[in-house]
C-alpha cells in the first residue's frame, strides 16, 4: 500500500488513504500526515494489499549462511504470513499474547512477525546472543507466552534452562531442520495450515499494542519499549527520504532481527515504498563475504553502523565492484568524519547519517538530495517536533549543548513509543511536561544542523569545561592504527574529572608509551588542548552490551 508522490504535492496509489505528503521549495519534506491511521495494520494494509497489486514483485532476496538463495514475492509473504497466523492460532496464541522471536536473519522471522500482527499478538524481537539469565529476566518482565526460536547454536538450550522458572511461558517453537524434545516444529507444522486468514472486524490496529523492544541496558536492567500498530507508518520517511530506496531495487540494512534496526531497514518502510529487501543470514560478519554481494545481487541502497563501514574501509575495497549502490546511509553510533571521507573516496558516495532510538523512528537525518556536513546527524524529521533544551527547559542557543527532546504537547506522532511497559516511574521520568527526553545531548549550528555530543550522563566536566566524548573519539579515530575507542571521564582530585581514552589498536600495532604520547599530541593539535586525554589505556576489546553498544560505565 505505497504512495506515489507528485510534484504538486498530491499522492496517489494504494497507500494514499494512509499517507499524504507535502513539499515546498526549501525542504525536501515539510509535512507528512497519516489518514485512517487508527485503523492501520501493516500486515493487512500493506503486505496483503501488495500481494494483490503486484503479487510477483520481489519482497525479499534471502541468502542463507550456506549461500542458498531464496526469492520471496509479496504474494509469498502474504500467503506464508496467513499460514503462520493459522498455525499460531492453532497453538493457542491470541490477541495480546507476548511472543518472543529469536530468529537471527531466517526468512521465517518475516512470516512470524506478520502473522503476529494479523493475530494482534505482541511481538518481542530478541537476539540469539541471549543466555539463560537474559531469557529469565525477559520472560518474566514481559510475561512471554511463546517463543519462536532458531535451532542454530545453543539458543534453544539456554531457553530450556530458563523456561522452568517462568510460569507464563507455555509454548516453545523451533525453526530448524532437526527436532528437539518439548518443542514444536515450525517448518513442518506451519506448512500444513491454511493460507487463508481474513481480517476480522475487530483486528488489532492503530493505537493497539504491537511491538516490544528491550533497550540495551547500559545503566541497568533493560527497559521494555512498547510501540503501537502506528509504528510502521513512522518508517515511511526512514525508507523514502533517508534510505532513498529504489522501488525496483534491493535495500540492504545489516542488522540481526533481534534489534530495532532490522525493522528500520528490513521491513516496514521499505515495503511501504514497494522496495525489496536483501537479507544475508550470516553467522559472523566477514567483509570479504559481504562486499562481493553488492554486485552479485545488484544491491541499490545500503545502511550499516559505523563499525561495519570501518571494517569495509580496512579491507582493500578497490577490488570490489560497488557501482550498483545508489545511496548509502549510516546509523547506530555517531559518525566519525574519517569514516565519511574514506567511504566517499572509495565509492564516490556520501554517507547520510541519521539518528533515532528504540523509542522512536528516524528523528534526525540527512535527507536524500541535501548536502550533509560530515559528522552531523542532520536536521529533524518532519514527523517529530525536535528541540535541544537546557535543564530548565529553555531552548539552547546556536552552538550550545543541551538535551535532545521531542515535543508531544500537541499530540503523539506515529513512530514514538507509548510507554515503558510495566514501568510507570521510568515512563514519567523520560516523558513529562509535554516533552519526551531522549537522554542524548547535541548542539545546533547556525544552519540548523544537529551535532551529537553524547548521553547526558557521559558528559565530562573538567576544570569548569563541559566536554563531549564524541568529538574527541572522532579525532582519535582518524589515526590509522586505531580500530575502536571510547572516551570517558576519570576522577581527578584537582580538576574534578579528566578525559580518559580507552583504545583498541588494529591488528599488528604494538602498545607503547610512545604511542600514547603520539595519540595525546595528535588530539591536542586537532582539537582544543583542554580536551586531550590525560589518560590513555590500550585494551584488546571494549566491553559492550548484547546489542553492541559500549558499556562506558565499566570504563570510567
Amino acid at each position: 500500500m505505497t504512495a506515489v508522490l507528485h510534484k504538486d504535492g498530491t499522492v496517489t496509489g494504494p497507500a494514499a488513504n494512509f499517507i499524504e505528503t507535502f513539499l515546498n521549495d526549501k525542504e525536501i519534506l515539510e509535512k507528512i500526515t497519516f489518514h485512517n491511521a487508527d485503523r492501520f495494520n501493516f500486515a493487512y494494509d500493506i503486505v496483503d494489499e501488495l500481494a494483490k497489486k503486484c503479487p510477483d514483485k520481489t519482497a525479499m532476496l534471502h541468502v542463507s549462511r550456506t549461500f542458498e538463495e531464496r526469492r520471496l514475492t509479496f504474494a509469498d509473504m502474504s500467503r506464508y504470513s496467513s499460514k503462520t497466523a493459522n498455525y499460531f492460532r492453532s497453538l493457542g496464541i491470541a490477541r495480546g499474547d507476548r511472543v518472543m522471536l529469536v530468529l537471527k536473519r531466517h526468512y521465517q522471522f518475516w512470516f512470524s512477525i506478520l502473522a503476529l500482527h494479523k493475530l494482534g499478538a505482541i511481538v518481542i524481537p530478541a537476539t540469539n546472543l541471549l543466555m539463560e539469565h537474559d531469557f529469565d529476566y525477559r520472560f518474566k518482565a514481559a510475561g512471554v507466552k511463546a517463543i519462536v526460536c532458531t535451532g542454530d547454536g545453543e539458543v534453544a538450550q539456554q531457553v530450556d534452562l530458563a523456561a522452568p522458572q517462568c510460569d507464563s511461558l507455555k509454548l516453545k517453537i523451533l525453526v530448524s531442520d532437526t527436532k528437539r524434545e518439548g518443542w514444536h516444529d515450525f517448518n513442518s507444522e506451519m506448512e500444513a495450515c491454511s493460507d487463508v486468514f481474513p481480517r476480522a472486524e475487530d483486528a488489532a490496529c492503530g493505537d493497539d499494542p504491537m511491538l516490544m523492544f528491550f533497550t540495551s541496558g547500559t545503566t541497568g536492567y533493560p527497559k521494555i519499549v512498547l510501540h503501537s500498530h502506528k509504528y510502521p507508518l513512522g518508517h515511511y520517511i526512514t525508507a523514502k527520504y533517508w534510505h532513498h530506496v529504489n522501488p525496483n531495487g534491493l535495500h540492504f540494512t545489516i542488522s540481526d532481527t533481534g534489534w530495532g534496526k532490522a525493522l528500520w531497514g528490513k521491513l516496514y518502510g521499505q515495503w511501504l515504498c514497494e522496495a525489496g529487501v536483501f537479507t544475508y543470514d550470516f553467522d559472523k560478519f566477514e567483509p570479504h563475504d559481504i562486499l562481493p554481494m553488492f554486485a552479485r545481487y545488484h544491491i541499490t541502497t545500503f545502511c550499516a553502523p559505523p563499525t561495519m563501514y570501518r571494517f569495509f574501509i580496512k579491507e582493500d575495497i578497490t577490488k570490489y565492484d560497488l557501482s550498483s549502490i545508489e545511496h548509502s546511509t549510516i546509523a547506530g553510533e555517531a559518525l566519525n568524519p574519517e569514516v565519511f571521507e574514506q567511504w566517499k573516496k572509495a565509492t564516490g558516495l556520501k554517507l547520510m547519517e541519521g539518528f533515532g532510538q528504540t523509542e522512536t523512528t528516524l528523528a534526525i537525518y540527512n535527507p536524500y538530495g541535501t548536502e550533509p556536513k560530515p559528522g552531523s546527524m542532520g536536521k529533524p524529521s518532519p514527523l517529530f517536533d525536535v528541540d535541544v533544551v537546557l535543564p530548565d527547559g529553555t531552548s539552547t542557543r546556536v552552538g550550545e549543548t543541551g538535551e535532545i527532546v521531542i515535543r508531544t504537547d500537541k499530540g503523539i506522532p506515529c513512530g514514538l513509543f507509548r510507554e515503558y511497559y510495566r514501568d510507570l516511574e521510568k515512563t514519567k521520568e523520560a516523558w513529562h511536561d509535554g516533552l519526551y527526553h531522549t537522554g542524548d545531548t547535541a548542539w545546533r549550528d547556525e544552519d540548523g544542523y544537529y551535532w551529537y555530543v553524547g548521553r547526558t550522563d557521559d558528559l565530562i566536566k573538567s576544570s569548569g569545561y563541559r566536554i563531549g566524548p564524541f568529538e574527541i573519539e572522532s579525532v582519535i579515530m582518524e589515526l590509522p592504527y586505531v580500530l575502536e575507542c571510547a572516551v570517558v571521564p576519570a576522577p581527578d582530585p584537582v580538576r574534578g574529572q579528566v578525559v580518559k581514552a580507552v583504545v583498541v589498536l588494529t591488528r599488528g600495532t604494538e602498545k607503547s608509551e610512545d604511542l600514547k604520547k603520539e595519540l595525546q599530541m595528535y588530539v591536542k593539535k586537532h582539537t582544543a588542548p583542554y580536551k586531550y586525554p590525560r589518560i590513555v589505556e590500550f585494551r584488546d576489546e571494549l566491553p559492550k552490551t548484547i546489542s553492541g553498544k559500549i558499556r562506558r560505565t565499566e570504563l570510567k
